[in-house]
């Protein structure tokens, strides 16, 4: 397979990188604001440099885990919101079309209200939030306008990244600090592993499936449960995490409460292991214990 990953550079993107690599596949990578060496400059939004790209690399299949994630921040910036997760992807989409390249997005949790979690993928979505209505607005259009796509919906996606933006990376870095952190006692979800998330793509891609898949972590917990685990996994005492409602965090975006995802679909069809989030903390701790072991030895 020949692979073109939009935004190599954060945490999904970098863990597809590598999955591709280790199935043996050839994968071209790009960056917006983060550079590494080998990875090709490319705004989401940049039609003609994309068109350029994907003339280039000629892919099977197009991964695009690029676009705004904060969504606070898409509340504060509705424009680039919609620029950033909807128009600029299904614009990369339908570039591949043209080409012949499948497209593989990334959706969210957040299409829903979470007022009935767990969600299946026939579950009626209904977004509190413009992060969830930029997202479900381009699952609509990506399923109306392209041939060869895979709609990912997953949730809180955690592992090594250079920005250490996901919530495990915030949570380590408050015990390492001591940071007081408030954290949520009534947002349930069920996080994954970025490489299992990233595993599972490119697996469903091997088999040219189209569709719809929920790609989420086999066990469900609150917010506060799981920055208690990440803590009895890395070695600090969980003290300074302060458990709170989301009501009294007073977050610009509304959150979806149990929005957690059913994922009977994916695993009935994948050899990816979808795995809960102790053997993910695990797994996540191992990786950096050996990139440690390789930085050691190569100073």
């Amino acid at each position: 397979m020949r692979a073109l990953v939009i935004g190599a550079s954060g945490m999904v993107g970098g863990a597809l990188m590598r999955a591709l690599s280790q199935r043996g596949h050839e994968a071209t990578g790009t960056y917006r604001n983060y550079p590494i060496e080998g990875y090709s400059l490319l705004d989401v939004n940049d039609g003609p440099s994309a068109e350029r790209l994907i003339l280039q690399t000629n892919p099977d299949w197009i991964f695009c885990p690029a676009g705004m994630t904060r969504a606070d921040l898409c509340e504060e910036k509705p424009y680039e919101a919609r620029r950033d997760i909807f128009e600029g992807p299904l614009n990369i989409g339908r570039l591949g079309k043209r080409f012949g390249a499948g497209f593989v997005f990334y959706s969210s949790s957040y299409v829903f209200d979470g007022q009935e979690g767990p969600y299946c993928e026939e579950d009626q979505p209904k977004p509190l939030n413009v992060y969830g209505q930029c997202k479900l607005a381009a699952e609509l259009a990506i399923q109306a306008q392209l041939d060869r796509w895979l709609i990912l919906r997953t949730i809180v996606v955690y592992g090594l990244e250079a920005q250490s933006k996901n919530f495990v990376c915030q949570v380590l870095r408050a015990a390492q600090s001591g940071t007081r952190m408030p954290v949520t006692i009534d947002q349930i979800s069920n996080p994954i592993y970025s490489e299992d998330l990233a595993s599972s793509s490119v697996e469903l891609a091997e088999q040219n499936k189209i569709g719809l898949y929920h790609v989420a972590g086999a066990v469900s917990l609150d917010r506060f449960n799981f920055g208690q685990l990440v803590c009895e996994v890395f070695g600090y005492s969980p003290a300074f995490l302060d458990p709170l409602p989301t009501s009294q965090l007073l977050q610009l975006a509304s959150r979806p409460l149990h929005s957690g995802l059913r994922i009977e679909k994916a695993q009935a069809e994948l050899k990816t292991p979808l795995r809960g989030a102790l053997a993910g903390l695990q797994a996540m701790k191992e990786e950096m214990l050996v990139k440690e072991s390789v930085k050691r030895r190569g100073i």
